[in-house]
């Protein structure tokens, strides 16, 4: 929450110009101010102190910057703060720490050459009273800039409002990429997918990984190996009707968290919100909370996907032919249960996939009778 009688920062992308860099500062001038002038280049920092000298010859300038002398730097702040310069010209040594409420103009020179973050903070060296502010971002014209600075510009001017630094933060993120994990490429857009749905391919990727090219630094207890997810597609109803929840949102957010589910107890509480806020829950729905158990109960077995088409239940071993699962006490019970030779029920194996079917299967009900006595 910022403080009360804050402004936002006035943000303005500009192309450099003698006239654009003359009126910013005589109007702070104007109203008894000073002014920051960022020129992130040591090299030329005096040039731009001149060339700024030569446009308003009454204004007081100071240079600062990070290879000067810590005494002669501390003296040239001191007196900056006492208000015996006007205008400091300084790198980005500005961009953290300083709170002077005097200071409410603030011109980025080369503002295209800068990270989203930096723009943010040496923005925020500005507007910290109650008088408005003003960032002028100096930058070629945008045909002329790279995708990701015009993007970077975009977003600085947009998301100017207090307390938009989230904003920045995210919009930085889609700019440039949630990254490569373990190397330098910034690659791929996270909002795309989703963080949620991000982080689960991530932990896809790292036990795959382990179970294969590291299997050796990571040996596995074929105990230990569990089916992550389990899907299943199937031809029944089962859904929440749009005459029981009629808003979209709030169905896929009633989707969202029926998928985080783990236990009973959470379905339970799930159906009592249900029946509290919608009335009493259709037959859709509660098939719905049945699909949860059924999914429960396959990946405990050790099923990766259920098919439940046309009566009939086909149930997915894991993948990975050369998977511990195999050798597990999971899966030998799995066998014994073949072996008693239920009615109804064969194993198939078609290339690298073995395939587990029940024939006379009409209902998800039945479908976890079928599965159980395997556990």
């Amino acid at each position: 929450t910022p403080p009360p009688n804050r402004y936002p920062v006035q943000t303005e992308i500009q192309a450099f110009g003698e006239e654009i860099v003359r009126d910013a500062i005589q109007f702070e001038l104007s109203r008894g101010g000073q002014v920051f002038f960022v020129n992130n280049r040591v090299q030329n920092i005096t040039e731009v102190a001149g060339f700024i000298k030569r446009l308003l010859p009454d204004v007081k300038i100071a240079i600062g910057h990070g290879q000067m002398e810590g005494s002669q730097l501390e003296k040239v702040m001191f007196d900056f703060v006492n208000g015996h310069y006007d205008v400091l010209v300084a790198t980005t040594i500005i961009e953290s720490g300083l709170d002077l409420p005097n200071v409410n103009t603030i011109i980025i020179n080369d503002a295209h050459t800068f990270g989203l973050s930096d723009l943010h903070q040496l923005r925020g060296r500005v507007g910290r009273s109650n008088r408005k502010a003003f960032c002028y971002l100096l930058c070629p014209p945008m045909s002329a800039l790279s995708d990701e600075a015009r993007k970077r510009m975009k977003a600085i001017e947009e998301f100017s409002e207090i307390g938009s630094g989230f904003n920045i933060a995210m919009r930085d993120l889609d700019i440039r990429g949630a990254g490569n994990l373990l190397g330098g490429e910034q690659s791929g857009f996270i909002a795309d997918i989703g963080f949620e749905m991000y982080h689960k391919i991530l932990d896809e990727a790292i036990q795959e990984l382990k179970a294969n090219e590291l299997k050796d630094l990571y040996p596995q207890d074929p105990e230990e190996v569990k089916v992550k997810e389990c899907q299943i597609e199937t031809d029944l109803e089962i859904l929440i009707p749009s005459v029981y929840v009629s808003n979209i949102t709030e169905r896929l957010r009633l989707y969202k968290e029926l998928d985080s589910f783990e236990t009973e107890k959470e379905i339970e509480g799930f159906i009592n919100e249900l029946n509290d806020r919608f009335g009493p829950v259709p037959d859709q729905v509660l098939e719905l909370m049945e699909t949860l158990r059924l999914r429960w109960k396959a990946k405990e077995i050790g099923f990766e996907k259920l098919v439940l088409r046309q009566n009939r239940l086909i149930c997915y071993f894991i993948s990975n032919p050369e998977s511990g699962y195999f050798q597990s006490t999971q899966f030998t019970k799995v066998l014994d249960f073949i072996r008693g030779k239920p009615e109804g029920c064969y194993m198939k194996e078609s290339g690298t996939k073995l395939t587990l079917t029940f024939e006379k299967v009409d209902s998800i009900k039945k479908a976890i009778e079928s599965i159980v006595p395997m556990l």
